[in-house]
């Protein structure tokens, strides 16, 4: 068990996966930009520290999970980032969703100062990260992640090396672009349910236990039928996630036209102000589209 892990970042997801390490018996250093999220942790035993730099100086491995690339290159490599703090041998895990490109330079800083980093997305959202049970992918060196394995699978139920630096966060986008459409195509199914006339219960219900049945529909089906959008995965990080994946299909050379369109209805719905709910309230747009009444 490596000795001390930091652990900056503690958002919806975040909080939940550093409680588990802690609960995992992990000695813990966190850092948040909202100093009263680290202190929650630290009332459960954690070190609360005053920068990333000091996470990292007091730490063997530090995770990061932040909102996206510019805050994930501010916090590694910024003033007062963990490269500052990291001593040699010491391994960075940024659990992010960021960049490709931007994990391969990371990697390279980290490297000239003989410190190890993976880039290790992760999907399942916030139900995932509470119970342990999410998807990890991870781009890195073999030994980095053989070394981060039983931290993996402390937050994780599977846990995947998908190739050298970068790969996970080329996977992640693979997996954002599935998801987004996937959650479009069940609003698109709902509310051509429900403008039929069928209960949307029942729509839900034999989609669930057919060739349509997803994990998405699993996770989300309440929010779905709720209209009860308190957010898992946010409106507006999952378009950040599509503009990444976006700017990969660009970087090497792949039409990605449906998800360029769920991108531009996740862009509606932050100018209608929703960017803060939950992505499954793309339904919300696609009932506007189609008339009152689809409830």
């Amino acid at each position: 068990m490596e000795k001390a892990v930091g652990f900056v970042g503690l958002g919806i997801m975040g909080a939940c996966m550093a409680g588990n390490l802690l609960e995992a018996g992990h000695e813990l250093v966190v850092h948040n930009r909202t100093r009263t999220k680290a202190e929650r942790l630290a009332q459960r035993g954690a070190r609360a520290a005053d920068s990333p730099r000091e996470v990292a100086e007091g730490s063997d491995v530090i995770i990061t999970m932040l909102p996206g690339p510019p805050q994930v290159e501010e916090v590694v490599a910024g003033d007062g980032g963990l490269l500052e703090g990291a001593r040699e041998g010491s391994l960075i895990i940024d659990m992010s969703t960021s960049s490709p490109i931007l994990a391969q330079e990371l990697a390279r800083a980290a490297r000239n100062k003989a410190v190890g980093m993976l880039d290790a997305p992760v999907s399942g959202g916030d139900v995932g990260a509470r119970d342990g049970t999410l998807s990890i992918m991870v781009g890195g060196e073999e030994n980095d992640f053989e070394r981060a394995r039983p931290l993996f699978r402390v937050m994780g139920e599977t846990v995947v090396h998908v190739g050298g630096v970068g790969a996970g966060q080329v996977v992640k986008a693979c997996n954002q672009i599935v998801v987004a459409l996937v959650i479009e195509a069940i609003a698109e199914a709902l509310v051509l349910g429900s403008k039929a006339g069928v209960d949307p219960d029942r729509v839900v219900e034999v989609l669930s236990g057919g060739l349509a049945s997803n994990k998405v529909l699993e996770v989300k089906g309440e929010k779905f039928l709720s209209h009860e959008f308190a957010p898992g995965g946010k409106v507006e990080y999952h378009r950040k996630d599509l503009g990444i994946a976006l700017e990969a299909g660009k970087e090497y050379e792949v039409t990605l036209p449906v998800a360029a369109f769920v991108d531009q209805m996740f862009g509606v719905l932050e100018a209608k102000g929703r960017g803060g709910w939950d992505h499954s309230a793309l339904l919300t747009l696609l009932e506007e589209r189609s008339g009152d009444g689809t409830r």
